[in-house]
């Protein structure tokens, strides 16, 4: 389909929105994939494009960290052929399913990765007492990969919530490392997805452009103000959208 100029410059909006989400609190997918349901393009073709689009995210972001990313990149090249495998499996998984199940899981998935938002704060705080996610990292963050190559909506969340726990260090330094590991199954899933026919083009460009403006100010933002407020906002507003798209899903 053919997007007007002003669902282009939504977009665009929308695509800053999402960086600024996405590298803050892991929450990219859950603005912008709204967005292109908005501007009419079909379930699949919209986290096709949004898949490829946020590749902006990773680079922003990457690059508004470089100070918490200091002494984490041996551990992060091992973890980042993990997430990359899990991401083209999830990948994979998407194009080989028919299209009514990925109509029919998204909903599920975003009223997960939502409520997911509430108990993150207690799976950071199992750093301390030696409970959580410390043990099966590696299998742990595939399983977040193959998600994250599927649909992803909070994938950032996921693996924040693993890395901050498994690896004890500061929020800011455990968001930089989320903003490497799932950008790499999520670029991996995007250059699968770049050939499918399904990608929106211009609805990519834009987005894309946007997310990488404001993923470039989120870390900024991480190393001054509390996260928690804003994963509140989201999270609710994930779980209305999961209600809207699960009626529409089993109703329509």
């Amino acid at each position: 389909m053919s997007l007007s100029l002003p669902a282009l410059v939504f977009l665009f909006v929308a695509g800053v929105g999402a960086g600024l989400t996405g590298s803050v609190a892991g929450l990219a997918s859950l603005v912008s994939y709204p967005a292109l349901l908005a501007v009419g393009l079909p379930p699949l073709t919209a986290n096709v494009t949004n898949t490829i689009a946020l590749m902006g995210t990773t680079a922003g972001a990457a690059a508004g960290s470089r100070p918490e990313l200091t002494g984490q990149w041996r551990r992060l090249r091992v973890l980042c052929w993990i997430t990359a495998t899990g991401g083209a499996l999830g990948a994979g998984l998407l194009l080989w399913t028919p299209p009514g199940v990925f109509t029919v899981t998204v909903p599920f998935l975003i009223a997960g990765a939502s409520i997911l938002l509430f108990v993150g704060p207690h799976l950071r705080r199992d750093v301390h007492t030696g409970r959580g996610l410390s043990r099966g990292t590696a299998v742990a963050a595939f399983g977040v990969a193959i998600y994250a190559g599927y649909f992803g909506a909070a994938a950032g969340v996921l693996m924040l919530a693993l890395l901050s726990t498994a690896w004890p260090q500061s929020l800011a330094r455990s968001n930089a490392a989320k903003t490497i590991a799932t950008g790499a199954a999520n670029s991996v899933a995007a250059v699968v997805f770049a050939f499918t026919g399904y990608a929106d083009w211009p609805a990519v460009l834009v987005l894309c452009l946007g997310s990488v403006l404001g993923s470039w100010i989120g870390p900024s933002i991480v190393r001054r103000v509390p996260a928690t407020p804003l994963r509140i906002v989201i999270g609710l507003a994930g779980l209305g959208l999961a209600g809207t798209l699960a009626w529409q899903a089993f109703t329509g």
